[in-house]
């Protein structure tokens, strides 16, 4: 049965770095993916380019964006444009509230977004973190009984093997996996669309931009957070060639 996914992430990029493969895969075989980003990203770096404004900048990565979005087959981009690296300043309820404002109208079987510790730390995937858990536990009430959407969150457990620094620990057990070889290349041409991204692309995933995918792992990973309107119990951590894969269908 074909479902309707959303992602919802805080940056351009985001998408691609965290659930790319998936997100192909996924429309490939004709689900339904939709994408809502809080910012333009115009306090990103600007790679190659050189821009007057942080508006031009915002405006250039959203073009970005929506190249990605084409590559990885996302049927429609929800942009809401609040201000890039203040997200963690912004009222929960606000954001949250936004955000539940998608779900009611898109009503997505399965939603996605970052972990508690935002994969790599930063403020804003922090904060569309918590905003996200707490939209679809309002959202839930506006579902049918037993139809509520399942929530995963997404995880990068190799995200800093290429880089000099180190992410947070992990918060949850990662609990599924998802194969995503045979769209390797879609990730990775997503991520070319990225060229203002170039120095964040190469740090995580060097030789990308020269074509090279076999820097990108086999499997993308997910931990269930929500399922039928009921929080899920944290299980026993497994090695990740141990995970069971998630469900696409």
């Amino acid at each position: 049965m074909k479902k309707r996914w959303l992602f919802v992430f805080a940056h351009p990029d985001d998408e691609s770095f965290a659930a790319g493969g998936t997100i192909a895969k996924l429309s490939s075989a004709g689900h339904e993916v939709f994408l809502a980003c809080a910012t333009s990203g115009c306090r990103g770096k600007s790679g190659e380019f050189q821009f007057a404004t942080r508006e031009e900048l915002a405006r250039f990565r959203e073009q970005e964006l929506r190249g990605a979005c084409s590559v990885l087959g996302i049927a429609d981009l929800i942009l809401y444009r609040y201000p890039d690296g203040e997200l963690n300043s912004l009222d929960l309820e606000t954001l949250a509230h936004r955000i539940q404002s998608t779900i009611l109208e898109l009503k997505p079987d399965v939603i996605l977004t970052f972990p508690p510790d935002g994969v790599t730390g930063h403020p804003d995937h922090i904060a569309i973190s918590a905003a996200v858990v707490k939209a679809v536990v309002l959202a839930e009430a506006h579902y049918p009984e037993g139809q509520q959407p399942s929530l995963y969150f997404t995880s990068i457990p190799h995200y800093y093997d290429h880089c000099q620094d180190s992410g947070p620990k992990h918060t949850c057990p990662i609990s599924a996996r998802v194969d995503i070889r045979d769209f390797r290349q879609h990730k990775g041409k997503a991520l070319q669309a990225y060229r203002s991204q170039v120095y964040s692309v190469n740090r995580a995933y060097p030789g990308v931009m020269d074509d090279d995918y076999t820097v990108i792992c086999d499997y993308e990973f997910y931990t269930l957070v929500r399922a039928n309107g009921q929080q899920m119990q944290e299980e026993t951590a497994l090695a990740l060639n141990e995970l069971p894969m998630l469900d696409l269908m």
